[in-house]
């Protein structure tokens, strides 16, 4: 069996369609018989009426086929075909190939009245292809208008995470409108080591990042996804700032980190945001922060601007201390 379960699938509609198969061919011979019957009634001769006594028994058939409504054994025998073909019908499994096969039957009788879908429009697509809108709604080339649930096709419109509303339209005998609004892709979004891309309301739209969205801002962490909109709009009014940004991360749900393009890393504090966007900015103008040796800017104490220095910069700090300390003790001495 392949991925999809095909096999499995024309297996379990190969033994209904033999079932069925039986029981039509359970009804033509009880037809046939009941046919062969009458007709050898009406050949034989008529005999003469004979008065017999009939026995007890006797009497009681007489009776009860006196009083059973004529044909009754035929209906009775359909209803028991029928009942027997829709138990192995629920038995086997075959519900949804029953339905699907009576779905097809009665698209193809419309299909043939002059109700056959032949040109469809779809409009605000920009992401989806026209296949992959179909598809989604569940419209086929069997489908025809006459039977095409319209408020069927627009929730499963709207229930695809790229399609933010729908609007299905028929005109008669055989068009098809399909109007959507798509969501735009605004971000990725990277939990646990998985990446996705997601809509700026947090929704995720795709659950791989293709190569045409690797353009788009990096959110890190959970609830980020929620947040990331506000956050990246009050970026865009720091624009010394937001243009070397690399990633942004949600800290426990609390707070904000920006990771730059140089791997500076700049910590915010939970509150009063804002105001440290435009610290930063001023300082990166007077005494180019972004741009000195350093690895981490805390910003996270509301009194104090804290900064980490890199593994080389700290050494030639270190050295440089120790050479004013020596020549210190050479001109003491």
């Amino acid at each position: 069996m392949d991925g999809g379960g095909r096999l499995a699938r024309s297996s379990r509609l190969s033994g209904f369609q033999s079932d069925l198969k039986a029981v039509a061919a359970a009804i033509v011979a009880l037809l046939r018989h009941r046919w062969a019957r009458r007709k050898r009634a009406q050949a034989q001769p008529a005999r003469p009426a004979r008065l017999v006594r009939p026995e007890p028994a006797d009497g009681f058939i007489a009776t009860l086929e006196r009083y059973t409504p004529r044909r009754i054994g035929v209906v009775a025998t359909l209803f028991i075909l029928l009942g027997s073909a829709g138990l192995g019908i629920v038995k086997g499994g075959h519900v949804d190939e029953f339905v699907q096969g009576l779905d097809d039957a009665r698209n193809a009788v419309a299909n043939i009245a002059g109700f056959r879908i032949h040109q469809v429009a779809i409009a605000g697509r920009k992401q989806l292809t026209q296949d992959e809108v179909l598809a989604i709604g569940g419209v086929t080339g069997r489908s025809s208008l006459l039977f095409l649930d319209a408020a069927a096709v627009r929730d499963r419109l709207k229930a695809n995470p790229w399609i933010a509303d729908a609007t299905v339209l028929k005109f008669y005998p055989g068009e098809l409108q399909i109007d959507i609004v798509e969501r735009t892709a605004f971000a990725r979004w990277q939990l646990d080591g998985r990446t996705v891309v997601i809509a700026d309301d947090g929704a995720v739209l795709e659950p791989y990042v293709a190569k045409r969205f690797m353009s788009l801002p990096l959110v890190v962490g959970k609830g980020a996804e929620a947040r990331a909109k506000d956050f990246l709009a009050l970026l865009d009014r720091y624009p010394q700032v937001k243009p070397q940004i690399r990633a942004i991360a949600l800290v426990g749900e609390r707070r904000w980190n920006i990771w730059l393009s140089t791997g500076l890393v700049i910590r915010l504090p939970e509150h009063e945001v804002g105001n440290s966007l435009a610290t930063l900015t001023r300082l990166d103008q007077e005494d180019k922060l972004f741009s000195r040796d350093i690895t981490t800017i805390d910003m996270r104490l509301p009194d104090r601007l804290t900064v980490r220095l890199s593994d080389a910069a700290a050494k030639a700090r270190e050295e440089l201390f120790k050479d004013k300390k020596s020549k210190k003790k050479a001109g003491d001495a």
